[in-house]
Parts: structure tokens; sequence; C-alpha cells
């Protein structure tokens, strides 16, 4: 793939190629062989070396098992963890479905989770397919992916589909996005990206004219963070890493050690402890993410029964008491820093920033090319409150990464716009 690049000599006006082994972005890693075809279809087996292989003409979508689904994933390592199975199982008073995409040959070429939500007292039920699906988004023709989906979904009786493409859109360096403070700049927006994806930049345009429409314009209807925060690990030694931290962040994890900081990995009978420490964390900072301790323990259970280790609950101690806890959720290829919590109390010996220098050696350890920091606000005042997240992930060195935000297509316009009535009504 190659990536646009500002130019930075005159950075209003270029854009300019650049090659995708250029820093800070990590090299290519090798095609994965596929697992063998799902049984539920006849296929035969035919390994495939990457999209280009795809024969021309439409796919079949089909449900398949729970293993054939996690065995594709497991070959195609960058698919996010709201795509796999056991997300279903996370997400309360929703149920899940596995699909495939299967080309003439019946070789399997993509996947999906859908969670579906009934409407009460009605045959109907609103489908989402949360940052997924698993499908060739660079594929000029979309069409052949997406229209057997909404096939399929429309026979299940789905009013409504949200979506939430894959490929990123446009990405800041920390150094871009710290300019644009001082420089009064308040919203990303205003400020002109470093990189453009060639694919992302595409996609929009060929999904309105495939009939589905942006979920909002500014992402805040989005279940899912339009904008993340990347540490490229790929290529990098642990000091060059920890080198291009600020100073903020290299003095916190220095004086964490010598304050006697004690870091580990918690189990799940340590999670009523991070949820009171989360509760404190919400209450200081003005925000509350809605979840129940019942939630953690829910996905704790689910996502290491599908496969040892996907959640971890890392845990900062001094004296005794427990200072921050944040939780990793890995898969494939991939690990996301998912929530953090901190105690009011202990923070001059700054036990967040050593615990997550204690998760990105982990991480790098096990070869993940990219640290996801998760969700920030493209917000950049720093009289706003918001932009408190973003400034302290800033400290890693790495940068800002918008995808396309999610995406809508109704399969019954009335009970569609009854159902966005009744939304804001919620509001």
């Amino acid at each position: 793939m190659v990536t646009l690049r500002r130019d930075t000599a005159h950075p209003a006006t270029r854009i300019r190629q650049r090659s995708p082994l250029t820093p800070p972005y990590p090299a290519p890693l090798p095609p994965v062989e596929p697992p063998p075809p799902a049984p539920t279809l006849h296929a035969v087996p035919n390994p495939r070396t990457g999209p280009a292989a795809h024969a021309p003409g439409a796919f079949v979508v089909a449900p398949v098992e729970r293993g054939a689904h996690l065995a594709y994933l497991a070959a195609h390592g960058d698919a996010g963890f709201l795509q796999y199975p056991s997300w279903a199982d996370v997400k309360d008073g929703w149920h899940g479905e596995s699909l495939g995409w299967f080309d003439v040959g019946g070789r399997q070429v993509g996947a999906a989770l859908v969670l579906y939500r009934r409407v009460p007292q009605l045959p109907l039920s609103f489908a989402y397919l949360p940052e997924g699906p698993v499908i060739d988004w660079a594929d000029h023709d979309l069409g052949r992916w997406l229209d057997p989906l909404l096939e399929h979904l429309k026979r299940a009786g789905v009013f409504t589909v949200r979506m939430g493409p894959a490929p990123e859109h446009r990405r800041w360096y920390g150094a871009t996005v710290k300019a644009a403070v001082k420089a009064g700049r308040t919203h990303l927006d205003q400020v002109i990206p470093d990189e453009i994806d060639p694919v992302g930049a595409t996609l929009a345009d060929r999904l309105h004219a495939l009939g589905w429409r942006p979920g909002s314009g500014d992402g805040r209807e989005d279940a899912q963070p339009r904008h993340v925060f990347h540490l490229p690990l790929h290529g990098r030694t642990l000091d060059e890493i920890r080198a291009g931290m600020n100073q903020e962040w290299r003095r916190g994890i220095v004086k964490a050690d010598k304050s006697g900081v004690q870091l580990g990995i918690g189990t799940e009978a340590d999670l009523p402890e991070f949820f009171d420490l989360l509760r404190e964390t919400e209450a200081r900072n003005g925000f509350r993410l809605g979840r129940t301790l019942g939630y953690y323990q829910r996905q704790y259970r689910v996502l290491n029964d599908e496969e040892p280790g996907r959640m971890k609950l890392y845990l900062a101690r001094h004296e005794g008491r427990l200072l921050a806890a944040h939780t990793l959720v890995s898969a494939g290829r991939r690990a996301w820093y998912q929530t953090g919590a901190s105690a009011d109390r202990g923070r001059g010996v700054r036990p967040s920033h050593a615990l997550q220098w204690r998760i990105i050696r982990d991480s790098y350890a096990r070869g993940v090319p990219v640290h996801d920091m998760r969700g920030v606000s493209p917000v950049i005042d720093p009289d706003d409150r918001r932009f408190g997240v973003l400034r302290w992930k800033l400290g890693t060195g790495g940068h800002v990464v918008e995808n396309l935000g999610e995406w809508v297509y109704p399969l019954n316009r009335p009970l569609h716009r009854a159902f966005q009535i009744y939304l804001a009504r919620g509001r």
C-alpha cells in the first residue's frame, strides 16, 4: 500500500507519495496463508496470497461456525478484537452471527461478526458490525462484498445496518499536533494531516455511491472512536521508543522505579478493585463510561475463554495500595490499551507512566507492530477538558489516526426514520 504524505516544504498545497517503509509506520508484515475453507460450503483447498487473488464476480455470504470464523481471523491477524466471536458474548442484550464471504471456488475471502439487537415485540432487528467487516476494502468493486451482506441481513429481518470500515483515513504526527496547539488551533479538522491513506481517501465516495451514509458528520453518534492514538513499535528498539517519549514520560518512568512502584498482572479477582479505581477516575475527570463491574467481569471471562491472555489487567501498587490499573486486549498481531484508571492519591510517583511502559514492553516482546492506545478527542484546545487524554498520549511520541467513522444503510426507510427519532429523543 502506498500512503500519501504532506510535503513539509509546502504544507498547505502539496501531497506526495511515500514508501510504506518510511517511519513512523512499520513495514508491512509478510502475508499469511489462510485456513482451510469453512466446511459449510463445498470449498476446495486453494491457498490465497492476498486480495489480488480474488476472482472477478460476486461473492456469497453465508453463516460460518465459530471455529471457522476464528481460524480465518487467526490467518488475517490485523482484524480488530471487536470482530472476534467472543465480543457478541460480551454485549448484553445483543446476539451475534459469524458470517463468511466465499468466492466461486468456495474459498473463504472475508469474515464478519454481526451483532443483532431485536426490536421489542417485532420480528425486526438492528444490525451492527463494529470495526468490520473483515474484507478487502481496497477492491474498487465494493458492491460485490456489501450487496450480498445486505441481502443476507434483509432476509434476517434487519431494518438498519451500521458498520465501521477498517481503513484509516488521515494521520497527524505528534509534532504536528503540538505545533497546532501552540498556533491556537482548537480542532484537528483545522490542521493539515501529515499522511492520507489512499484507500481511506476514496472509500467514502464509493460507499456513498452504494447508498451508505455516515452515521454522523462529527462521529458523536459512533459507538467506536473515530480518532485513535498509535505508537509504532515495529522497526525500533525499546531504547529508541523510550527516547521518543517526552521528558514528562521518561522522568515519570524513572520516578516510579525509584519510588518502588510495583507492577504486575492481576486476575479476575482484582476486577472489583480496578472498578472502584475507575469510578474514582470518572469522578475526577468528569465523565462516565456507563459500564458496570459485571460488564468487566463478563468481558474478562469471555475473552480469556476464547483465548487465554486475550484480556489482561495490569496493576501498579505502591506501599500496598493500588494506584493505577490498565486493561489490555490482544488479538492476532494487534493489541489495544482499552481502559485506564488511577487513584487521586500517589500520583506523584507516576504509576500510570510506569504501567503503560510495562504494557508497551510486553507488546513489543510479542512482536506487536503498533501499540494502539484507542480513542482520543479531536479537540486540541488546552482549555478544554477533553484535550487532557490526548495530551497524555502525545507524550509517548505516537500520532493520531482518524478512520472513516461508522456508516449506515437503511433497509427499511420508514422504520429507520422512526428509529432515528427514537434515538434523538433519548439523547
